[in-house]
C-alpha cells in the first residue's frame, strides 16, 4: 500500500498531467514578466519605491498551506506595520497548487505571493508562475535557503532529528550517530513515519547508494515501529509508547518538551531538511505588496515571529537551538523527479513487511 505522502506526490503530477505539461528535473526558460523590475529592483531608493507602491496597490493575496495559527502573528505584524489589508487563502499544499494552476489555465491571476512546502512551490515555479526576485534579506539566510533556479527561497526548515523518551533511554544510551540505531538495544523500540521516502533517499544518497541500502535493510531487520504522522510519532515517544523515533521535526518536540512531557531531541549527522518557501507570483496583481511581503516574512522580524510559533527560521541571524547544528536541505526537485524509485524501495523495505 503506497504511503500518504506517495499518493500525495501522485496527486500532484496527476494535476499537472490535467494541464500544464510537466517538466522533469529543471526549470525551463521563462519570459520575464513586467513584474520582473520590480522585483529585481536593487537602487538606493528601493524601500521608498516599494512602500509607494504597496500603499497605491493597497491590498495583498497570499495562497499558503502554513496552518492559520502560526501564520496569523506574521500578517498581523505585517498589516500593522505597513497598513496594507491582506487576504489570505490557505489549504493543503496540493490544494494550493490545483487552484494556482486552474486560474493560471483560466487566465485569472489572483494570487501575489505562494507560501508552502517547497515540493509545491517548486511545482509553480516548474509551471512558470513565479518570478525571481531579490531582497536585503538574502545575506542573513544560508546557501541552502537557495534553489539553483532561484525562485523561490526558503524561510523555514523542518529538520529530522531524533527523539527519545527521557523516562525509558538513559543519557548514556542516547544514540550518536545513525549507526547506533543499529545496537541490538533498539529492535523493534524505534519509530519510523510512513511516508519519510524524502528524506531516505536524502540519506541514501548522502551514504553512498550501496553502503546506503545496506544501512537501511539492517535498520528494516531491526524491526522498526511504523506509523503515520511525524506529530503522532512525537507523542508516543512523550507518552512512552514507542521509546525512541529515528526521524521526526524537531520543532514538535521542542513544542512537547516545553509543555513539560518527558521527550528530547537530538540532531544526528547528517540531519537532513526539509524546507518551506515564499515566492512571489510572475503575474501579481500587486507585485509591490507581494515582494514587501518577502522582505517582511524573509526580515529579522518576521524570522522571531516564525522562531516563536517554536518552527524553525531559515535565518541565521535568529537564534534557535532548532538550527544550531550541520544541516543538509532535501532537494524538492529530487523528491519529484525520483518520488517512484525511493517510493517503492521505501514501501518494500518498511511498509510491505
Amino acid at each position: 500500500m503506497p504511503s500518504f505522502r506517495s499518493l500525495h506526490h501522485l496527486a500532484l503530477l496527476a494535476i499537472l498531467c490535467l494541464g500544464l505539461p510537466f517538466m522533469s528535473g529543471t526549470v525551463a526558460a521563462q519570459t520575464k514578466s513586467k513584474q520582473s523590475e520590480i522585483y529585481l529592483y536593487q537602487g538606493a531608493d528601493r524601500e521608498a519605491r516599494l512602500l509607494d507602491g504597496a500603499r497605491k496597490e493597497g491590498q495583498l493575496v497570499i495562497y499558503a498551506s502554513l496552518n492559520p495559527k502560526d501564520a496569523a502573528p506574521i500578517i498581523e505584524a505585517f498589516e500593522k506595520k505597513y497598513k496594507i489589508k491582506t487576504s489570505f487563502w490557505r489549504a493543503s499544499g496540493e490544494k494550493m497548487v490545483q487552484r494556482a494552476l486552474t486560474e493560471a489555465q483560466a487566465g485569472r491571476h489572483t494570487p501575489d505571493v505562494f507560501e508552502s512546502d517547497g515540493v509545491e512551490i517548486e511545482i509553480l515555479a516548474r509551471e512558470k508562475l513565479l518570478e525571481q526576485f531579490f531582497s536585503p534579506t538574502f545575506k542573513e539566510l544560508p546557501a541552502t535557503a537557495f534553489p539553483k533556479h532561484r525562485l523561490y527561497v526558503a524561510d523555514r526548515f523542518n529538520f529530522f532529528t531524533i527523539a527519545y523518551n527521557t523516562n525509558l533511554v538513559k543519557p548514556e544510551e542516547v544514540p550518536n550517530t545513525y549507526q547506533d540505531l543499529l545496537l541490538p538495544r533498539w529492535a523493534g523500540k524505534i519509530g519510523l513515519e510512513a511516508s519519510d521516502s524524502d528524506w531516505f533517499a536524502a540519506m541514501v544518497k548522502h551514504m553512498g547508494e550501496k553502503e546506503g541500502m545496506a544501512y537501511f535493510r539492517k535498520l528494516a531487520d531491526s524491526k522498526p515501529q511504523i506509523r503515520t504522522g511525524h506529530t503522532l510519532i512525537s507523542e508516543l515517544v512523550a507518552a512512552g509508547e514507542i521509546p525512541l523515533a529515528a526521524a521526526v521535526y524537531n520543532h514538535a518536540v521542542e513544542r512537547l518538551q516545553q509543555s513539560g512531557a518527558p521527550i528530547k531531541w537530538k540532531a544526528l549527522p547528517p540531519t537532513m531538511g526539509r524546507p518551506s518557501a515564499v515566492a512571489v507570483a510572475k503575474n501579481a496583481p500587486h507585485p509591490h505588496a507581494a515582494l514587501l511581503f518577502a522582505d517582511f516574512i524573509l526580515s529579522h522580524e518576521g524570522q522571531t515571529l516564525i522562531k516563536q510559533r517554536n518552527r524553525v527560521p531559515a535565518s541565521t541571524e535568529v537564534g534557535s537551538t532548532l538550527n544550531k547544528f550541520q544541516q543538509q536541505m532535501i532537494d524538492p526537485a529530487i523528491v519529484l523527479d525520483e518520488s517512484e524509485k525511493w517510493e517503492k524501495l521505501w514501501s518494500d523495505l518498511f511498509i510491505k513487511k
